[in-house]
This record gives structure tokens, sequence and C-alpha cells, in this order.
């Protein structure tokens, strides 16, 4: 009976790992659909085309003097962080908000794979059409997704920012699902850590002290193992989700000038 009973158990677990590595994308990727005509307006065209399309395009007023690509979260899509090109058109910064495969109006294949290779074509593309200094700027997934893709791509950006990044998918997943054997079950690593390793261009790190998703911890372990030049930031009583109302024009501008004065 007892044989039969941890069979059954084992049995269980095994199904219930099973499903987890079937459904990871599930739990990782969360896109929203949409055509290009419903994303693009108010300052945002399809870059480099609708028929091609591959992001936002937004331009300053006058002329610009770096081009920023935003590789956005795990929610929604390019067209509902319009906010980045808002404050950084302001400092005379071109903007491209990337779409990832399988969002917005995207065909392709969620996983880190086919994002990474994406975005690395993604900033391929943009250093052929724009000169000048080309920034990258990630938030929480698409901090993994700007520190792969930026390390393949490393002769190509001048500086990077990310916004409540992780060192490792793992440890991430660890702290949500203590119990479960994570290093054997994840799929996706997005290890920052690794990819960033000998970057050797300008990074600011900013993360935030509630973050409940992405605890402040994980950011600054990435942190601690990049080379210079890099700078850490902490938002103040910010969580996850809300760390970008806490941040004004002059936070945007210090940044922005690190990177750039950084990477000279």
């Amino acid at each position: 009976m007892l044989s039969r009973i941890a069979i059954s158990m084992l049995a269980a677990c095994l199904l219930a790992f099973a499903g987890l590595t079937m459904f990871q994308n599930h739990l990782l990727y969360f896109p929203d659909r949409a055509p290009v005509a419903e994303m693009t307006g108010g300052g945002l065209t399809p870059w480099p085309s609708a028929g091609d399309f591959r992001g936002l395009l937004a331009e300053p007023a006058g002329p610009a003097r770096a081009t920023v690509i935003v590789f956005h979260g795990n929610a929604g899509h390019a067209a509902h962080r319009q906010y980045y090109s808002d404050v950084l058109n302001g400092l005379a910064l071109r903007v491209i908000l990337a779409e990832y495969p399988g969002y917005g109006p995207r065909g392709g294949e969620l996983g880190e794979s086919s994002l990474v290779a994406d975005a690395e074509r993604t900033i391929a593309d943009a250093r052929r059409a724009f000169s000048g200094p080309l920034l990258i700027i990630g938030e929480s997934l698409g901090a993994g997704v700007a520190a792969a893709a930026s390390a393949r791509q490393a002769a190509a950006v001048s500086g990077m920012l990310l916004f409540t990044p992780w060192d490792r998918l793992e440890n991430v997943a660890r702290h949500h699902y203590p119990l479960l054997p994570v290093k054997w079950l994840l799929r996706d690593q997005y290890d920052s850590t690794a990819h960033l390793a000998g970057f050797g261009r300008p990074i600011l790190v900013a993360v935030a002290e509630d973050d409940a998703i992405v605890p402040a911890r994980f950011g600054q372990a990435l942190f601690a193992a990049l080379s210079e030049p890099r700078r850490l930031v902490v938002i103040r009583g910010a969580g996850h989700n809300d760390w970008f109302d806490r941040l004004d024009q002059r936070w945007w501008s210090e940044a922005i000038e690190f990177l750039l004065s950084a990477g000279l």
C-alpha cells in the first residue's frame, strides 16, 4: 500500500513538473496582440516600416544626439511604453520601442532564443539606419533580452540602462517557487550575469526598492558582477510596476549623461 501511494505521489509530481515545463511560456510571457494601425499615431510611426514591423519610432523635435532602443517588459506591447519616448524625446533622443515576436502585430515564436535573436537583429538594423551613439534600455524581461542581445552586438552599443533586472532568471524562479527544482525545469535561462561579463560599456542598473516580483537583491547581484563603468540606482519606495512615476526629468537627464559621457 505504501509503495502504491509513493508511486502515485511520484507520478503526480512528475505530471506537475511536466506541465510546468510545457507551459512555461504562459508563465513568463503575456503578449497583447494589436494591428499596426492601432499601435501608431501620437508621434509613433512603424519602424522600419508597416510591412516590416519591428517596433515604433519616435523622433525628437530637433536633431537627435543619440538613438535609444527600448526592450519592454513581459506584458502588453510596445505602444504601451510610449511614456519612454515622451521623456526621452525631450532630451533630444530618437526612440525605438522595439517589439518582440508574438507581440503586437508580429508573428514568431515566444521564448529566449527567439526574442534574443530578434533583438540582436533590431540592434544591428538600428546601427545601420542611424548614426551617433546607440543606447539600450531594458525593463524586467526586456533587461534579460537586452543583456543577451547587446552582448552579441557590443560593438554597436554605446551604453545600457537596465530597470528591475535580475542576475539569472533561475534565481528569481527559485525565489517564487522554493519547493520546485527550477534548475532542471527552467527552459529559458536569461543569464544576464554571464552575458554581460566583460561587456566593457557603461551600464546603469536601476532597481525598485520594494519590488516583490524581481526583488532588488537580484539586480544588485547583477550590478556587483559588472565591470566598470557602472552605476547602481535604488528607486526608493517603488515597486515593480510603479517605478517610472518616481523618476523626474532631472533623473533621466543624469542617467543619459552618464551613459553617453562614460562611453567616450
